[in-house]
């Protein structure tokens, strides 16, 4: 197989490999009630109350400190599909509810000022099931993947339409007056916010993106490999690796993390060298 050929059998393996760990399906039963089974990871944040790590994974949300294992948050199984941390203690998500809980199959908009001890319903609940939540401000971005479509709301209540388009990852530019994200098929576009419109960028494949502190864009390949750009998107350089295909990524002033299906990575320079966390 030539090298052009392996690299689109290798794309389309990945895209359905994320698709699969993404699946808008409820689980079918609750697992087992070990405290460490962490399963398979969906969103990663850091909650400045004290600068400790919050995974959300298919099995619950978990705290994860420094000299712990990873702890079950309220020793509930919430399908956790969309995760991001706004405040102290401040989250918000999305997914399937525990199936203990007598709750819709999709969770819609969810909150949590307790650092996911509670939850409750913001919107949309029984009706949509975000997959990503970006925050931009007072903006925040959801896209809806029982629907296909990006949303943006700035009351966490009503919600208007960006576009309508598969997509795996959506992250702010600097001026926030475009979008970077990357659709199913690991391309990178960029969205007007006002009026929808996209167009493809070059660069590398990428499953996920985040914007550092410092405004730089950084993606992760299908592959692991790490890529940052200072142009937003138009160029772009490989600095590092996590190793393994990606499940998330979040970067907060605290550090870069990424997960592979089951690990978290945690990065001090830039996405240079990744250390194990979890």
């Amino acid at each position: 197989m030539n090298r052009s050929r392996l690299a689109t059998a290798t794309l389309a393996l990945t895209t359905t490999i994320l698709a699969a760990g993404c699946s808008s399906e409820t689980p079918t039963q609750v697992p087992s009630p070990d405290a460490t089974e962490v399963g398979h990871i969906h969103g990663l944040g850091i909650d400045p109350a004290d600068d400790t790590l919050y995974v959300a994974t298919h099995f619950g949300l978990f705290h994860v400190t420094d000299d712990e294992e990873p702890t079950r948050v309220a020793d509930r199984y919430q399908d956790t599909m969309a995760f991001t941390v706004v405040g102290p203690g401040h989250f918000l998500g999305s997914g399937h509810p525990d199936l203990r809980e007598d709750l819709p199959p999709h969770l819609g908009l969810i909150e949590s000022i307790d650092a996911g001890q509670t939850w409750r319903p913001l919107a949309l609940q029984g009706k949509a099931d975000f997959h990503i939540l970006e925050p931009a401000g007072d903006v925040l971005y959801a896209y809806d993947a029982t629907s296909g479509r990006l949303l943006r709301t700035k009351d966490r209540a009503t919600f208007e339409e960006v576009l309508t388009a598969p997509l795996l990852s959506v992250a702010i530019t600097e001026t926030q007056d475009q979008l970077i994200a990357t659709t199913d098929q690991a391309q990178l576009i960029t969205i007007n916010p006002e009026t929808g419109e996209t167009r493809k960028l070059g660069g590398p494949a990428t499953t996920y993106l985040d914007t550092a502190p410092d405004g730089t864009l950084a993606a992760i390949a299908p592959d692991g490999a790490i890529h940052i750009s200072s142009d937003d998107g138009q160029d772009w350089k490989e600095v590092g690796s996590i190793g393994g295909q990606p499940a998330a990524f979040t970067i907060s002033d605290q550090g870069w993390y990424a997960a592979t299906d089951t690990t978290v990575l945690r990065s001090t320079d830039s996405g240079a060298t990744w250390a194990r966390v979890l």
